[in-house]
């Protein structure tokens, strides 16, 4: 069983308000969603469109209810704009994040990225040359480094649609990366989707793992998906992704890894669906029973 004492319960307010197609939710309130969360019995979250960004204000929402902000998403552009226009964004996402109380920030490569495109998710991925790799690994050590000097780890998420999806491209960006200033979000169920083996990956990188994403799929939606050439978004649309618990897979190996390397930080549900499909406390409440039995958190 996880130790509570290091490790963290999580959710992603993607279930309520989805930032990448905003009709998804759209009458979802900010308070609605973290007053959930709590009543579902998570303590961490991450930061969705409806978010005050005013530090004050989220705190003190946050605090009223027993939560706070674990992780952000930041989308960089590595491969297809000057480091520097990434970096400038960066260090005030870094800094609200490490006023929030945060200790890691997920980053994600969007040039070249599909996924919020109509493009079709396992025939139009982008796979990058030599030189675009150069550019990503050499600025995300640049940004691991600013995010260190302002005391917050950097995490890399791995993703559908984007240039690190697959296992093979995680090798290759963990190895020209330095392991003390980039280190990895552990996502289940995007590794799951692609057909790579998620548990292989969770032990190759469990020592730089600095961030879980606990997310589960629905096989039959995926090979919908895959036989009839949707996007990511139309698959999210769909039920792709569900939360643990609720699809088909086992996380059971995942909490077992993470117990024996020692693994401290959030472990964080995140399963974009339609919320007037899958009503988010309900399945935000299936999830935490399921971890309870699972973890022990």
């Amino acid at each position: 069983m996880l130790n509570k004492e290091k490790v963290h319960l999580g959710i992603a307010p993607i279930a309520w308000t989805n930032d990448d197609m905003p009709d998804l939710g759209a009458g979802n309130t900010f308070e609605q969603c973290i007053s959930e969360m709590a009543l579902a019995g998570f303590t961490g979250c991450e930061v969705g469109n409806k978010y005050p960004r005013d530090v004050a204000v989220l705190k003190k929402a946050l605090e009223l209810r027993g939560m706070q902000i674990c992780n952000a998403w930041y989308s960089t552009f590595l491969t297809t704009a000057p480091y520097e226009e990434t970096q400038k964004g960066f260090i005030e996402h870094v800094t609200f994040l490490k006023e929030m109380g945060a200790k890691v920030v997920g980053v994600s490569e969007q040039g070249h990225s599909i996924q919020g495109t109509e493009k079709a998710i396992f025939r139009d991925k982008y796979v990058c040359d030599n030189r675009e790799w150069e550019l990503l690994c050499t600025g995300l050590n640049r940004l691991g480094q600013v995010a260190r000097d302002l005391g917050v780890a950097l995490t890399f998420h791995h993703h559908m649609g984007t240039v690190v999806q697959t296992a093979a491209e995680i090798d290759r960006m963990m190895e020209h990366t330095d392991p003390e200033l980039v280190g990895l979000l552990f996502d289940s169920g995007h590794l799951a989707y692609c057909g790579e083996d998620y548990l292989a990956v969770l032990k190759k990188y469990a020592s730089r793992v600095r961030h879980v994403h606990l997310k589960d799929i629905r096989p039959e939606v995926v090979a919908k998906v895959k036989a009839e050439n949707l996007s990511f978004l139309q698959g999210v649309r769909l039920g792709t992704f569900t939360v643990p618990g609720d699809g088909c897979l086992d996380f059971g190996p995942v909490f077992q890894i993470l117990e024996d390397t020692g693994y401290e930080g959030y472990v964080l549900v995140e399963a974009e669906q339609d919320p007037a499909v899958a009503n988010p406390l309900e399945y935000a409440i299936k999830a935490r029973k399921y971890i309870a039995e699972k973890a022990g958190l």
